[in-house]
């Protein structure tokens, strides 16, 4: 169901972010990031003499190739538009990615090594959604597999990951109910 209809309005700026994630011939995955920020209306710009309505102020991409454990392997930047003329230089600080896992304290390990002006805000913000998209990537992919080849579901110890992770997975949710319930909690 879309939004109820918003209060009379203009569009002023549009940002679009796509995030893709691909399994390679090689085993590994790529996800890519795409990001681009434009105006309805025209923006000065001394670097790029302005920048027309409707043209990209900022045009970004990263590839990150991870392994099955979510080590980032490879990493590709490239500012294709951005308002500075220096804004393209800062990619190459973003191979101090290589060998970060994605996964618990990856916020606070992408800031240490990109934030401020060690890095992009445009591209850094864009690390936070391809870091779900790894996640969407690799699990979906592995239960794809399972599925298709009547493997079981992995034994674990403790707790789902998931568990508590959102409303639906709450422990008193009769989504946990169904799935785990052992570890359901009766609300009541």
């Amino acid at each position: 169901m879309p939004l109820p209809s918003p209060a009379p309005r203009r569009k002023v700026h549009t940002r679009r972010v796509t995030c893709e994630g691909f399994r390679r011939e090689d085993g590994h995955l790529d996800i890519e990031g795409h990001i681009t920020d434009v105006k309805t209306y025209e923006v000065p710009n001394s670097f790029r003499d302005g920048i027309p309505a409707g043209e990209p102020i900022h045009d970004m991409w990263i590839r990150l190739t991870v392994d099955d454990d979510l080590n980032i392997l490879e990493v590709e930047t490239v500012t294709d538009a951005g308002p500075f003329e220096i804004c393209p230089n800062i990619t190459v600080n973003f191979q101090r990615l290589k060998g970060i896992r994605i996964g618990p304290g990856w916020r606070k390990k992408v800031l240490s090594a990109l934030g401020g002006a060690e890095g992009c805000t445009h591209l850094v913000e864009l690390l936070w959604p391809m870091a779900t998209t790894a996640y969407q990537t690799l699990y979906g992919e592995n239960a794809r597999k399972r599925r298709e080849s009547g493997e079981e579901e992995p034994k674990r110890n403790g707790p789902p990951p998931l568990l508590n992770s959102c409303h639906a997975f709450g422990e008193s949710s009769p989504v946990v109910k169904d799935m785990w319930p052992e570890f359901y909690r009766d609300p009541a």
